[in-house]
């Protein structure tokens, strides 16, 4: 995994919201993405959603990605 990279599913449950939601909120504006051609590419900011959410989001990927490998 990337480091500082944090995907849609990530996201979701920093938020306790679905993939899906994020994405969509992506694709109106209300979340930073970039869209070529036909295509979405997600680039979620780890500053903003840190500064949305009040969490520590160093640690929550971390967390999120310990439980994967559990």
């Amino acid at each position: 995994m990337e480091v500082g990279r944090i995907l849609p599913t990530e996201a979701a449950v920093i938020l306790n919201v679905s993939p899906q939601f994020i994405r969509i909120a992506m694709q109106q504006g209300k979340l930073p993405a970039v869209q070529m051609s036909s295509i979405w590419t997600y680039h979620i900011s780890e500053k903003l959603l840190a500064d949305y959410s009040g969490k520590d989001i160093q640690a929550e990927p971390e967390r999120i990605r310990g439980k994967r490998g559990a």
